[in-house]
């Protein structure tokens, strides 16, 4: 095959295929005798398996992968950067699996706007939630809950957002989330304000996560064809 063949099964510029030979990713193309590359099926399950790999783990990490096929076909190395990519996704999902019992937890607590009227200070929404002080405090400390600081006397006010924020976590709290799962969970739960657009979101993480996961189940079998590949070439040469 020529560089444009194999761009163009890989899906990819002819470019990305010089860089991806030069980076170690492919191994070296043979050359004619006027010195253009020939690709052989090794190279084009090569990039397959990079791009694939590219789309679940990331480019760097694609790179990492490939290469190690092919410098140590022999160790675990490659086996080991594929069980972390798949741990890292395994990771996301659990954290995914929380934020969607955290939105189930939460959807009773209304989330659209509040009137600017519903500020408060410290003391009085500890009272309206039922908790002391120092928890409200202690959840500025944590960054769940940041006020408001008045800037003449330095006092927390919490403006209809934060109090908003204060009731999700204090029901979240008594659902048993942990501070640093909750402080993780926070920002995603205060970029949406309805809970559909929570559950839109998280629908959106999850198939982006499945993606992703099937984008390595692909890398691997590409990897595994050019290994074979590899294999076979060595024992022809034997």
């Amino acid at each position: 095959m020529r560089t444009i063949d194999v761009a163009r099964c890989a899906g990819c510029s002819v470019q990305q295929v010089r860089n991806l030979e030069r980076d170690g990713v492919l191994p070296p193309a043979a050359r004619t005798a006027t010195g253009y590359r020939i690709y052989g099926e090794i190279h084009l399950q090569s990039a397959l398996a990079y791009r694939a790999f590219a789309a679940g783990a990331g480019p760097a990490e694609a790179r990492k992968i490939v290469r190690a096929a092919h410098r140590f076909p022999a160790s675990q190395a490659v086996l080991v950067l594929l069980d972390a990519a798949h741990a890292r996704l395994d990771a996301e999902r659990t954290e995914l699996r929380q934020a969607e019992e955290a939105a189930r937890a939460v959807s009773s607590e209304p989330i659209e706007d509040v009137r600017a009227s519903d500020s408060m200070s410290v003391s009085e929404l500890a009272s309206a939630l039922g908790v002391r002080p120092s928890t409200l405090r202690h959840w500025d400390a944590e960054d769940l809950v940041v006020p408001d600081r008045d800037p003449a006397r330095g006092t927390r006010r919490y403006t209809p957002a934060q109090v908003r924020d204060a009731r999700v976590v204090h029901q979240l709290r008594k659902a048993g989330y942990r501070i640093a799962p909750l402080r993780a969970l926070m920002p995603e739960l205060r970029r949406v304000r309805r809970s559909e657009d929570v559950a839109s979101a998280l629908a959106a993480r999850d198939a982006d996560i499945a993606a992703r996961s099937k984008a390595l189940l692909d890398g691997a079998a590409a990897l595994s064809a050019a290994l074979s590949l590899s294999t076979h070439d060595a024992g022809k040469r034997r």
